[in-house]
């Protein structure tokens, strides 16, 4: 029958407080429960007057209104206080009721200006939130996933200049260097010659924000980005995290972004993709006793050559430092280039005879080069474990753990672009970005966990309703002494489980339904 509601019951005056129309299950209630906020007093202890001035807003809720943004992709501390004027969970979240007034938006700025900025506090904030995820033992730092994702910066691309600056030395270039002219000397070959000059290079910088760097990959539109590295557990808790230019390769930010973070916590493995796969990586990961995880990468071909020979027909011979050709020719060690290649060259009387030549190569003199990095035996030790079954395992759950987290943090958290300028601002929004994501996940499994709401009570109240049938069924079976065995109440619950409950829970849920099947029956 149709109704039409024709009584407007808006303007009725009731008695009722903030905390009952707050649902039980909200998501804000899980964290004001399971985490722990009182570290923020401690942190900020330094930044406020305790003698003199106006009282100021609590730290804790200053820092409860941001992190209401980024959990619930609010795009701008404005909108976010606008939000919390409305919505009564976040008003219950930040302490307030119905007559408190929200702070003004201008606030959290103007304490960063004035108390946090050129500070670690925000890197502080997602440490502790990590640390009691550690605490519970859900975090395991011996194997780590890394990897970077762009954030698109507040700056417009058509608002740039042509700048040269100097091309910044490579962390590993001063080790490199020396073992080139160690090897050199070996072999009775001069000392290369130092650079006069230091080496330039022209860069599109943004007029904007100078401190971003110009992304372009693939088929992508050119922006001005952030370069975000990031490191992540076999479970998907964010462990560490640094902010570059959107300009500079992976292979460029790893070393820094290892040695200031993700040495100190000494994992046995990092597991990352491609565009790491160099034999500095390799090599600076084997010497301090950690393992690299690098995928397959597909050797480089000449196009110009119609089924060409590849680098890996070419067999090297350890003991005599060469290559051997697939005609069983020698290709000979001649010398050691400055960026640590050494360089195999083939007898040109050899290559001038020989009947695949043009499988081999299409230089004007005939001579098959072939080049070797004096790190390479650093990257054949990978390419070892990438063959065995682990090693494949390993590198699968990349998609499963860190991108999973890069998705996330994009599709949910308003982690696609940042609406502010400047690399330590990047940093702030990374740090609270992924103390959310790390802070939810904490929540949600201390719920799950907590014996008066945990797994069994929420089975309980969800589905309940479902189970009607085996109640009825084990009273039917009460006088005739009978009760179900496991496997039918497993079975059932399995085939009634939603898709939130995980096959373990249904097994946990039988055993449970089963003693009170014993407990009827007798």
């Amino acid at each position: 029958m149709l109704h039409k509601n024709s009584k407007s019951k808006t303007d009725q005056a009731q008695i009722i407080s903030v905390e009952e129309l707050v649902p039980k299950e909200h998501i804000l209630r899980k964290i004001n429960k399971y985490i722990d906020f009182d570290f923020i007093y401690d942190l900020v202890e330094d930044k406020y007057s305790l003698d003199n001035g106006r009282p100021s807003i609590d730290p804790v809720v200053l820092m409860k209104i941001v992190f209401i943004q980024y959990l619930f992709n609010i795009r701008s501390i404005r909108q976010t206080i606008k939000e919390i004027e409305v919505n009564i969970a976040y008003r219950w979240f930040l302490g307030y009721d119905f007559y408190d007034k929200i702070p003004h938006f201008t606030t959290f700025s103007q304490n960063y200006r004035r108390r946090f900025k050129d500070t670690d506090i925000f890197e502080n904030i997602f440490q502790n939130i990590l640390n009691q995820a550690l605490e519970q033992g859900f975090v395991d730092e011996k194997i780590q996933f890394v990897d970077s994702t762009h954030v698109k910066a507040h700056a417009n691309r058509h608002k740039n200049k042509k700048v040269t600056i100097e091309k910044k030395a490579r962390r590993y270039q001063a080790q490199l260097d020396k073992e080139i002219a160690q090897e050199r000397e070996e072999n009775g070959k001069k000392p290369l010659k130092e650079k006069e000059d230091k080496e330039r290079q022209t860069i599109v910088q943004s007029t904007t924000d100078p401190e971003s760097g110009l992304f372009h990959k693939g088929e992508h539109k050119e922006v001005f980005a952030y370069c975000v590295e990031t490191s992540c557990d076999k479970n998907g808790w964010i462990l560490a995290y640094k902010s570059f230019p959107g300009n500079l390769h992976d292979s460029t930010t790893f070393l820094p972004f290892y040695e200031e973070k993700l040495k100190k916590m000494k994992p046995q493995k990092i597991v990352m993709d491609a565009g790491y796969k160099i034999p500095a990586i390799a090599k600076t990961l084997i010497d301090d006793k950690i393992l690299p995880v690098f995928p397959y990468t597909r050797q480089k071909r000449n196009l110009q050559i119609e089924n060409p020979y590849y680098k890996r027909d070419y067999i090297y011979d350890e003991y005599y430092d060469c290559y051997i050709c697939p005609q069983g020719k020698l290709l000979e060690y001649k010398t050691t280039d400055r960026e640590g290649y050494r360089q195999y060259k083939s007898d040109i009387n050899d290559c001038k005879n020989c009947p695949n030549i043009d499988r081999c190569t299409h230089s004007k003199n005939k001579q098959k080069v072939i080049t070797r990095h004096i790190w390479q035996d650093y990257l054949d030790i990978t390419e070892e474990y990438r063959y065995t079954n682990q090693g494949k395992k390993e590198y699968a759950r990349r998609k499963e753990t860190i991108e999973r987290q890069f998705g996330s943090a994009k599709e949910y958290h308003s982690f696609r672009y940042t609406n502010m300028k400047g690399k330590a601002k990047m940093d702030m929004k990374a740090a609270l970005t992924f103390a959310c994501l790390n802070m939810k996940k904490l929540a949600l499994m201390m719920y799950r966990m907590d014996p008066n709401k945990g797994v069994f009570t929420c089975l309980f109240t969800k589905i309940h309703k479902k189970f009607d049938f085996l109640l009825n069924l084990i009273k039917i079976s009460k006088p005739r002494k009978k009760f179900l065995g496991l496997s039918s109440l497993w079975g059932l619950c399995i085939m009634h489980r939603p898709l939130y409950i995980h096959a373990k829970e249904a097994e946990q849920l039988a055993l449970l339904l089963l003693c009170i099947s014993k407990k009827n029956c007798s």
